[in-house]
C-alpha cells in the first residue's frame, strides 16, 4: 500500500488544504477521510479504512478516484509532530567527514514547518552553502516508548524518500548542527508512503544535481538501521504515529568533496529511492535576504 498527501482546491488557491490519499499508480489518487498521511496514521485500524475505501470505490458506479500531478502532492507529512534525524549514519559519509564509526548515533530536530512537497520550488534565504543530502526516512505507525528492536520495527508505518538540504555556514557557525538543518520549507519529502509489509529488503538511495550522479548508497550499510533508530529514540522520547526519522545520508555530499562543491541558484535536486520514488526540486538561492 501506497500513502500520499494531496493539496486540495482550497490550498491551490491560497488556502492550507490537504487530504490523505491512496496512491494507486501514475497520477491517480483516492483520497481518504482524514486531513493528510500522518493523521490517517493516528487512527486505529487506518489499513482496514483503507481498504474498505478502495473495495467501496471499486464498487461504485462512479469513482473518487482523481487524477493530481506532481505539483498537487504536499509534504507527506505537514504536521508531524516529532521529525528527528541521525547524521553520520553510512560507513563512507563517515569516513567522508573524517570521523570515526560512532557508539551511539548522533541525532537533531527539525519542526514540520521545514518540510515541503516533492516537486515544490525550495527557496532559501542567506545562506551561500546549500548542500544536499539524500535520505531514506522512516515514518512511525505506532506508540513507542521505551521499547526494544522488536517492538519498533513492529512500530515501522512504512518508508519514505527526504532529502535534507543543510546551509552548511549556518551548521557550522557552532557546535550544534540545528540551525543549518531547521530553514523553513526547505526539506522535501515523498512522494508516498511505502507500508512496511510492502518493504523487500534494503534500499538503493540516490541524489542527483543538475542530473548528475552525486549520492548512491544502500541502506544495509546504515551503521544505525531503522529498527534500531526508533529503538534508541524512544529511551528518551515517546514517538507516536506520523512522527518521521531521517535515517542519514550516504557519501557525496557536497561539503566532502575536494574542493567543496555547494548549490546554485537555480540548481535542480533529485532524490530517488528504488521502490518508493523520487523528489525533484528547483532550487533558488537568496543570499541577499
Amino acid at each position: 500500500m501506497r500513502l500520499a498527501t494531496l493539496r486540495t482546491d482550497s490550498q491551490r488557491t491560497g488556502g492550507n488544504g490537504t487530504t490523505a490519499a491512496l496512491a494507486l499508480g501514475g497520477d491517480r489518487y483516492l483520497p481518504l477521510p482524514a486531513a493528510d498521511a500522518g493523521a490517517l496514521l493516528a487512527v486505529d485500524g487506518w489499513q482496514t479504512l483503507a481498504e474498505e475505501a478502495l473495495a467501496a470505490d471499486t464498487a461504485a458506479p462512479e469513482s473518487a478516484v482523481v487524477t493530481v500531478p506532481a505539483s498537487g502532492l504536499a509534504a507527506l507529512l505537514p504536521s508531524a509532530g516529532k521529525v528527528i534525524c541521525c547524521g553520520l549514519n553510512y560507513g563512507d559519509h563517515i569516513q567522508e567527514m573524517g570521523r570515526e564509526l560512532p557508539a551511539y548515533p548522533t541525532l537533531f530536530a527539525k519542526y514540520a514547518d521545514t518540510l515541503t512537497g516533492p516537486s515544490d520550488t525550495i527557496q532559501v534565504h542567506g545562506s551561500e552553502r546549500v548542500d544536499w543530502e539524500a535520505e531514506l526516512a522512516v515514518v512511525v505507525g505506532a506508540e513507542l516508548f521505551r521499547a526494544d528492536e522488536d517492538e519498533a520495527r513492529r512500530g515501522i508505518a512504512g518508508f519514505t524518500v527526504a532529502n535534507d538540504v543543510s546551509m552548511r555556514d549556518w551548521q557550522n557557525r557552532t557546535l550544534q548542527w540545528f540551525q543549518g538543518k531547521a530553514f523553513d520549507a526547505t526539506t522535501p519529502l515523498g512522494p508516498v508512503l511505502l507500508t512496511a509489509d510492502e518493504a523487500e529488503g534494503d534500499f538503493e538511495v540516490r541524489g542527483y544535481v543538475n542530473g548528475e550522479l552525486v549520492q548512491h548508497g544502500n541502506t544495509a550499510t546504515l551503521v544505525f538501521g531503522p529498527a534500531r533508530l526508533l529503538s534508541y529514540i524512544s529511551q528518551f522520547t515517546v514517538l507516536r504515529p506520523g512522527d518521521l526519522v531521517l535515517t542519514g545520508t550516504p557519501g557525496g555530499v557536497g561539503m566532502g568533496m575536494v574542493p567543496p562543491r555547494f548549490l546554485q541558484d537555480g540548481d535542480v535536486i533529485t532524490t530517488e529511492i528504488d521502490g518508493i520514488g523520487r523528489l525533484e526540486n528547483l532550487i533558488r538561492i537568496n543570499t541577499k535576504e
